[in-house]
């Protein structure tokens, strides 16, 4: 049984009909039926063959795929992307409406097979989503890494689960997916959405958005062609989230452009762009939320770089998660686009390509992280940027909304109304006492978080105490006062010089605002 080829085809013609609903519901109940979930290929294939799979690894999961169960058929199908003999799927699967509208393809003259990926996807409160992409992208092959047309859609990827992760997701009237790729963001967006428009400037993209959202029983999003916001012209969302083409390429034509990673863009304009047209597509109180390279440029603080992208009106949270060096990033998106598989001389052009689009604009590495804005339109906007290349607890977005809303509290509150406030230990905080074996004293005492963003700080003996006596019955200022009284320090000294370790373990989330 061969493989089925999967080149890309730019005509939305290969394509399953998005206007065929009732074919989506039955393929979707078809596939829950057969437990076609993520739950149930964990189950069928066992871990290493499904993380092989997810590393776009077949050869695992074939080998766990040769019986000839109703699950089995169908992850040959749609996630191995192997014909399968029309008689083996044609009582677990509406066969014939599958085919007429596109979802299916007859090869030969007994089997069929996909024309789409179908990825089962597992939603935040255990729901069982799909994803669809384009076929090849997941598998290699044909149509995948090394001969990717220009629109190719890919599926599920490690920086879509991020940006899904770090997401606000309080409920919300409008919420943007700006550059949508499969839908992945849309499909999250709907569940607390009341309405969700969904852009990109690849049409094969909108249409792969409506098959995903139909075939996971999610509503229909407003889709619109076109780049950046400009299918949006002025309106104004509660809620923004994009994964662009970020990736910081050549212009030149060696570059091998791919539009869902080449912005079009010279060197990180495009991030830098997007950001700082979101300000006003925001409502007051939204967030934007992105993933984003920039550049580390020579000269510059790539600190600096980053906080002059922030809108007028933004409070805005930056992290950088990785740094690469600029021979390290061009390897690793020339082999994305499957430029090591060239001739030697060729790849070494694209390769020579690539560092002199980088020498050009004196660029020493690039980082990636996320980026949050939410809109307050304060006088005085808080701006956190830090790299942070530490392990993190996703999702994250519970832990985003209320770094914000600590930021707002401390923007309006001075030391003496810290003072007169009461504040409680943040869950799953723990305090570590680092010393010499006997001696009296800790050489330091550090706070450690063990939820969201896990980081640790060091406190001194009054910081560890205050922190460890709130519960929120006491204000701040009694705390420090019997603190004061404990040590032998005087009380004025000791109120003078703690509101700012206080502020610090507020903002980075050891402390909470309690309610009296």
């Amino acid at each position: 049984m061969g493989r089925v080829s999967t080149a890309s085809q730019s005509s939305l013609s290969s394509l399953p009909s998005p206007g065929r609903a009732d074919v989506a519901a039955r393929l979707r109940d078809a596939l829950l039926a057969a437990d076609f979930t993520a739950d149930g290929l964990l189950e069928l294939l066992g871990a290493p063959a499904y993380a092989a799979l997810a590393r776009s690894e077949t050869v695992p999961a074939l080998r766990a795929t040769r019986g000839d169960t109703p699950l089995e058929g169908l992850v040959r199908l749609f996630l191995l992307q192997q014909p399968v003999a029309h008689a083996r799927v044609a009582d677990v699967l509406p066969v014939e409406e599958c085919l007429d509208s596109g979802w299916l393809v007859r090869v030969g003259g007994h089997e069929v097979a996909a024309t789409v990926d179908v990825r089962p996807y597992g939603g935040p409160d255990g729901e069982d989503w799909f994803i669809v992409s384009d076929l090849g992208c997941a598998v290699g092959g044909a149509g995948g890494i090394g001969n990717r047309d220009e629109g190719v859609v890919l599926g599920v990827g490690g920086a879509s689960t991020t940006l899904a992760g770090i997401t606000v997701r309080t409920p919300v009237a409008s919420a943007l997916d700006l550059g949508t790729g499969s839908g992945i963001q849309a499909l999250h967006a709907a569940q607390h959405a009341t309405r969700v428009t969904a852009t990109d400037l690849n049409p094969r993209a909108l249409h792969i958005t409506r098959l995903t959202l139909a075939l996971s029983g999610a509503p229909e999003a407003d889709l619109r062609q076109g780049s950046l916001f400009e299918p949006v012209a002025d309106e104004t969302y509660d809620l923004i989230v994009s994964n662009p083409p970020f990736v910081i390429s050549p212009l030149s034509p060696e570059g091998s452009r791919l539009t869902y990673r080449d912005g079009g863009m010279g060197g990180d304009d495009l991030c830098r762009t997007l950001v700082r047209q979101a300000g006003e597509r925001l409502n007051p109180g939204g967030y934007a939320q992105f993933l984003a390279n920039w550049q580390h440029v020579e000269g510059e603080e790539w600190t600096d770089r980053l906080r002059s992208w922030v809108p007028r009106g933004c409070d805005a949270w930056i992290v950088q998660r990785e740094v690469q060096d600029i021979t390290q990033y061009a390897e690793l998106w020339l082999r994305d686009a499957g430029d090591h598989r060239t001739d030697p001389a060729e790849y070494a052009a694209r390769y020579d390509a690539w560092l002199d689009e980088f020498e050009a604009r004196k660029t020493r590495s690039v980082g990636f992280g996320w980026i949050t804005l939410h809109r307050t339109d304060a006088a005085e906007p808080a701006i956190t940027v830090e790299e942070w290349p530490h392990s993190v607890e996703q999702p994250l977005g519970e832990a985003v909304r209320r770094h914000f809303e600590r930021q707002d509290y401390l923007r309006t509150h001075d030391d003496a109304a810290l003072l007169t406030s009461h504040f409680a230990l943040a869950a799953e905080v723990v305090q570590e006492q680092v010393g010499l074996p006997g001696a009296e004293d800790p050489e330091h005492v550090v706070l450690r978080q063990h939820r969201g963003m896990r980081r640790a700080t060091k406190v001194d003996t009054v910081g560890a105490g205050f922190a460890g006596v709130c519960d929120g019955t006491l204000s701040a200022g009694r705390i420090l006062d019997a603190i004061a009284q404990l040590v032998g320090e005087d009380p004025v000294s000791l109120r003078d010089r703690t509101p700012a370790q206080i502020r610090l373990l507020i903002e980075q989330g050891f402390l909470e605002p309690a309610i009296p």
